[in-house]
């Protein structure tokens, strides 16, 4: 595993700014392009891949639905993309990427198809495919009869979570979660790990209302909501939460910190991703392990597919696994 030395090495910065920034200290000032480094470096020394065969030398564009500037608040899609970047690289291809507001700047004579990571409104997916017809999308399918797509099965992960917690007799489970708004939207989507909570929950007759806290996937909304956890629920306060996102779990086991909660003691916490940065927390936090970097090495893979000729729509749903930690009773 690489240690925070290694990660300091790579980025060319102190081992306690790589702490700092992996433990998203609110208190540290350094700027955007730093954060990125360390957390690109973090994710590449997480990366132990064979060479193989290069296949062609091709250029396509990688289409990340958040700005530059967003996609620091959320790894999920930065590992996401760096998973795409060394499948190219192992095979010759020649990756452009570009974020949803400078997507006019996409040669498309140029290029050979496309990869469009993150969640895209009905227009955005004709302005896609009217640049090229080859498209595979990750983390969304906006139509599987049409177009290939690279998803995680979020409902069956938020119940391997739920599992766990009652197989260490919690009764009492919260969820603080975030929605998700497409560009140009005003209702934000359908998010299955909320979905999925309160039914499957309440089809073990243990959903509460007053636990459920939605927001954001930040790391200001997981302490934000898990503060407001503690100051309206008090003594009534789940001995266990999900939190939907790795980042928002970070902001909750801040919040809990400064309130003096004993974490697992008192209050279990399992997030979902595993980020790299997830094992450096305090405690070493629990979570579903989505393999992000499949998803993007699945994703190229799938697009030489359409540059070789498939006509047929694919979807390809990747396995999730649950990892435990220090932030969970055992």
């Amino acid at each position: 595993m690489a240690t925070i030395k290694d990660i300091a090495e790579k980025a060319g910065v102190s081992s306690a700014t790589v702490s700092r920034v992996l433990n998203y200290d609110a208190s540290l000032s350094v700027a955007d392009g730093t954060k990125m480094k360390i957390f690109e470096a973090a994710e590449a020394l997480s990366y132990r891949k064979s060479p193989v065969k290069k296949f062609i030398d091709q250029k396509i564009a990688i289409v990340h639905w958040y700005t530059e500037k967003e996609e620091l608040n959320d790894l999920y899609y930065l590992s996401i993309r760096l998973g795409i970047e060394v499948r190219c690289k192992e095979i010759g291809m020649k990756p452009e990427v570009y974020f949803f507001d400078n997507i006019t700047d996409i040669n498309a004579a140029e290029i050979g198809g496309i990869i469009a990571v993150g969640k895209f409104s009905d227009p955005q997916v004709k302005q896609l495919t009217t640049i090229n017809p080859k498209v595979v999308f990750v983390d969304y399918s906006p139509n599987e009869d049409k177009y290939d797509a690279i998803v995680i099965d979020f409902e069956k992960a938020t119940e391997k979570i739920i599992d766990y917690f009652l197989a260490t007799n919690h009764s009492k489970v919260g969820f603080i979660g975030g929605r998700e708004l497409l560009k140009g939207q005003t209702e934000p989507l359908e998010e299955l790990r909320e979905k999925s909570f309160r039914s499957y929950m309440e089809k073990n007759r243990l959903f509460d209302e007053r636990f459920v806290y939605v927001g954001s996937f930040s790391v200001e909304d997981g302490y934000r909501l898990m503060k407001k956890a503690i100051e309206e629920l008090g003594e009534d306060l789940p001995t266990a939460f999900f939190m939907s996102s790795d980042v928002m779990a970070i902001g909750g086991l801040r919040a809990l910190h400064e309130a003096g909660i004993a974490i697992p003691e008192r209050v279990s916490i399992i997030g979902i991703n595993d980020m790299t940065v997830s094992k450096y927390m305090y405690p070493a936090l629990s979570t579903i392990r989505v393999y992000t970097e499949v998803m993007g090495e699945t994703a190229v893979d799938t697009l030489v597919e359409r540059l070789e000729g498939r006509k047929i729509a694919k979807k390809i749903v990747v396995s999730t696994k649950l990892v435990i930690r220090d932030s969970v009773k055992k």
